[in-house]
């Protein structure tokens, strides 16, 4: 996707991340209902992560299962423009 490599269980820290690119700084995280009960963990996991220089994009699992051609558009956004500049703002009438 857009030549780059992803490692899959990849340990960063004292996390295993689901799959990661180290070129482009990005973690992608696919998660199951589990992670509904452990919103505190992933919070301080992801703050983690991203003060290691990461941006961390999530999935709910059954989105890549439905899904699964939006979810690669995400990703390979992220990967062509991992910080993509804001919208212009309106003219003012």
């Amino acid at each position: 996707m857009a030549n780059s490599r992803f490692r899959r269980q990849h340990v960063i820290g004292s996390y295993i991340v689901d799959f990661v690119c180290l070129e482009k700084h990005l973690i992608v995280e696919f998660d199951g209902g589990q992670h509904l009960e452990q919103q505190d963990y992933d919070d301080k996991r992801t703050h983690f992560l991203v003060t290691q220089g990461f941006d961390v994009i999530r999935f709910w699992n059954d989105e890549v299962l439905k899904k699964l051609n939006s979810v690669l558009e995400v990703i390979y956004c992220k990967l062509v423009d991992p910080h993509p500049s804001p919208l212009p703002e309106r003219e003012r009438e």
